[in-house]
């Protein structure tokens, strides 16, 4: 304790004087009513500046300089203002480490930078978490071999951070084509008839009618949610019996558009008592959407119904299969005679091919399904089954979407290295400590002066002192050649001074 109370009032004192020299001029040693003369002012013997020109001009005050920097000292109501913020920078620039206080600040310079990377007020300049803040320094390292362990499980993170990152890259690219696989949709069509009653009190019930139902479902769902029954189609065409039901009433239609509701199933009411003959035509919501083929082409190629992109990529293995590609301009192709009879020219760019394959392509056919509404009340097989290939996404699609989206375990990632940065932290501070602690105990008396001399070193990188105030103090520094010149031309400066003061006195009380 009395180590550090010497110690900091030598440091206060220190401060004091140097404060002094900043303000008044005064060197450490000299007494208080002598200044040294400008730093930078022409030493020589006793008479006129080089070049000519008194010191002050007649008429004008002579404003009071520092001894170190040409510039005038500020004004008193300046004062206080700067020495606060000097203040405020030498005591952060000499933080003390933890656990040792009044013990080797680190210089300033590497504790603001310290600072910059711990403190949130700083701005947006804060140091951003790196992968390289996780490692552990070699000299640690050596210190703990244990640690090596951790270095194992770093190296194994970064490989796993990199094999996941490849994987969601993959995910991302397979999300963009469609995942589609076929299943099974049964499609039941069903009827009941309702027979004429007499003591009915409606007019409803005094007619005989029947009902049709078309509904359906996926064979081994698996999805949580339901698709409804409409969902699979884009339109459906009944058509009665024309002859029972007339030109006008005989059709039956649905089709999708941008504000259809969803449903399980359709229904068809209708009057009669006799067996009706109907087809229903659907057409399948192909996503994306398919055509069917010109029979040319479709004979060509062996391809039926196919999307846009399928049928381009068939014609382009077709011409690489023929080779039928310019082998001079490879923009072109030589068209053979099914392809001449086709698109009608000898020759013709592949970037044509889509724009001329509009007209070959034409919608699909829709499932076509003959059915016999029957109305004998003996007739128990009034249901009919059938089964449709269709396409739906892939389930898998859907868990890796919900995988890119997930943030939970990204949160828990994160914290986790935030704590890791800080255990490094917290290691990298105690090493400083131990480094302290070492250098302090092999040679403490060698250690203090390297760090006198660093914060002497810092002290004037923040206060702008141009010499060396360590050698200032001492006597020996003012017995060198040069002092005697110099005090001669002190003297010689507060002559011309008072002079010149004078000589303006005399003036003023003349006129």
């Amino acid at each position: 304790m009395a180590s550090e109370e010497t110690s900091g009032g030598a440091r206060k004192a220190t401060k004091s004087k140097l404060f002094e020299f900043l303000v008044h001029g005064v060197r450490p040693g000299m007494p208080s009513g002598a200044r040294m003369p400008h730093q930078g002012a022409p030493m020589g013997p006793p008479g006129p500046p080089y070049g000519g020109s008194p010191a002050v001009r007649p008429g004008l005050t002579n404003p009071a300089m520092e001894a170190n920097r040409k510039r005038p000292v500020p004004s008193q109501q300046q004062l206080p203002q700067q020495q606060q913020q000097q203040q405020a920078v030498q005591n952060r620039n000499r933080k003390k480490p933890v656990g040792f206080p009044g013990a080797s600040e680190m210089p300033g310079r590497q504790m603001d930078m310290r600072e910059a990377q711990s403190d949130p007020t700083l701005g947006s300049n804060t140091k951003r978490r790196k992968m390289a803040d996780k490692i552990l320094p070699q000299r640690i390292r050596e210190l703990v071999p244990e640690s090596q362990a951790y270095m194992d499980l770093l190296a194994f993170e970064r490989k796993l951070d990199q094999t996941i990152m490849r994987k969601r890259v993959d995910i991302q690219e397979a999300l963009k084509r469609p995942m589609k696989q076929k299943r099974k949709l049964r499609l039941y069509i069903s009827n009941t008839f309702n027979p004429a009653k007499a003591d009915a009190e409606d007019s409803d019930g005094s007619i005989a009618s029947w009902e049709l139902r078309v509904e359906g479902k996926l064979l081994d769902d698996p999805g949580k949610v339901k698709r409804k029954f409409s969902s699979f189609f884009k339109s459906l065409v009944i058509e009665l019996d024309k002859d029972l039901y007339g030109p006008d009433n005989h059709l039956v239609e649905w089709h999708r558009t941008a504000t259809t509701q969803e449903t399980d199933g359709f229904q068809v009411k209708r009057p009669g008592d006799v067996n009706v003959r109907c087809t229903l035509l659907l057409m399948l919501d192909y996503q994306p959407p398919q055509f069917k083929l010109d029979p040319r082409l479709a004979r060509l190629l062996g391809i039926h119904t196919q999307t846009r992109s399928c049928i381009i990529q068939a014609l382009w293995q077709y011409v690489k299969t023929n080779k039928l590609q310019d082998s001079h301009d490879k923009e072109y192709i030589n068209c053979d005679k099914y392809f001449q009879q086709i698109f009608d020219c000898p020759r013709l760019k592949f970037s044509e091919i889509p724009q001329r394959l509009t007209n070959l392509l034409l919608p699909p056919d829709p499932i076509v399904i003959n059915h016999v509404i029957s109305v004998d009340p003996n007739d128990q097989k009034k249901t009919a089954c059938y089964d449709i290939d269709v396409e739906v996404e892939d389930p898998l699609k859907a868990q890796m979407s919900n995988f890119l989206l997930s943030t939970a375990n990204q949160q828990e990632i994160a914290s986790l290295d935030n704590k890791i940065h800080e255990t490094i932290e917290s290691i990298n501070q105690l090493k400083i400590q131990r480094d302290f602690m070492l250098s302090f105990s092999r040679d403490p008396k060698g250690y203090i002066q390297d760090w006198l001399k660093s914060q002497s070193r810092d002290l004037r990188l923040m206060t702008d002192v141009i010499g060396n105030p360590d050698e200032e103090r001492r006597a020996e520094f003012y017995y060198q050649p040069w002092s005697q010149e110099a005090v001669s031309r002190y003297f010689y400066c507060k002559i011309q001074q008072r002079r010149q003061e004078l000589e303006q006195a005399l003036a003023l009380r003349n006129t």
